[in-house]
């Protein structure tokens, strides 16, 4: 990560809450998806955001992405505030936000070959004012996320899963941005296939100075890629701090609970946590910690008072009663 600490991406009081139309509630109803989020992402920095499916980690990320807009709050792109763009203005700024999504297969067109998928950014981007300009970077992109050339003229369903994020990784380098969104960019390959995707990442990081925002619910492959990690529960952020604030300084319980969980091969287990009953409704959740219902140590102020996230040194911080 980037010594220099320069906030690329910044989002404060992001709320993302989609409403319900159902007849059997009284009043009108919402899913609090993302409740009341700030983060910031360094440049040059993978910021990892993790936590159980639901949590609403993609959809934070595809909020700061402007995908979907927010309910509330603000994002802010190198100093240019997002939420409130012309599309025609936004469309320029999301040439330096791309986003890698889960699904090689599905986020590809099928009818489309690789040399016109990859190209196709730079055309609607008017990047290069001729089409040989155009193949020429393409099959530089295929070169660099690890393609053979002669792939050019093939369709998607003629790769395997690995080759397509390739594919989706080089198309997401066309326009040469300067972050990446990849959202569970991993989850659907092999083991073996899934160490190699993550090590073209980090070797295009340091090739091309990426920033990448890390969505997953892998907690082995968070921290494999990601330099400082953000844990979601139920729309908010219960802790966030470096890789080694996050697996050797565990503030929350949610998070000692989840790391709990990590298969652990040739290592000492540690005790599993069995966390007990079922995640509360987003449309409803409980009152002060939102965790408050599964925690084994939540007191009675834990049921009233919400937690604010404490600073507990450095860059680590906790929406605990009990943390430090």
């Amino acid at each position: 990560m980037a010594e220099n600490k320069t906030v690329l991406v910044q989002a404060r009081g992001i709320k993302q809450w989609f409403p319900i139309k159902k007849w059997f509630f009284e009043q009108k109803a919402y899913v609090k998806a993302v409740d009341d989020v700030d983060l910031d992402i360094y440049k040059g920095e993978t910021l990892g955001v993790c936590g159980e499916s639901g949590c609403g980690k993609s959809t934070l990320m595809r909020t700061m992405l402007q995908l979907i807009k927010p309910t509330e709050g603000t994002v802010t792109y190198n100093g240019t505030e997002l939420t409130g763009l012309h599309k025609r203005d936004l469309k320029k700024i999301r040439e330096n936000m791309q986003i890698v999504f889960q699904d090689p297969y599905s986020s590809l067109d099928g009818r489309m070959k690789v040399g016109a998928i990859i190209e196709e950014p730079m055309i609607i981007n008017k990047t290069f004012a001729t089409k040989e300009e155009r193949r020429a970077r393409v099959l530089e992109l295929m070169k660099q996320v690890g393609l053979d050339e002669s792939y050019i003229d093939r369709y998607p369903h003629e790769f395997s899963g690995g080759q397509r994020q390739r594919i989706v990784i080089a198309r997401a380098l066309a326009t040469n941005p300067q972050m990446l969104f990849c959202d569970e960019a991993v989850s659907a390959l092999d083991v073996s296939v899934r160490a190699q995707i993550l090590n073209l990442l980090e070797e295009l990081q340091d090739t091309l100075g990426l920033t990448y925002m890390f969505v997953s619910h892998d907690l082995s492959v968070i921290e494999h890629i990601c330099d400082r990690i953000a844990i979601m529960y139920l729309g908010k952020i219960v802790e966030i701090g470096t890789k080694d604030d996050i697996f050797k300084s565990t503030a929350h319980p949610y998070t000692k609970a989840l790391l709990s969980a990590i298969p652990m091969v040739g290592k000492k287990k540690t005790e599993r946590i069995i966390l007990e009953g079922d995640i509360p409704s987003p449309v409803n959740p409980p009152s002060g910690c939102r965790f408050h219902t599964r925690c084994p140590y939540a007191t009675e102020r834990c049921s009233t008072e919400v937690p604010e996230l404490k600073d507990l040194g450095g860059e680590h911080k906790a929406a605990c009663h009990l943390a430090g």
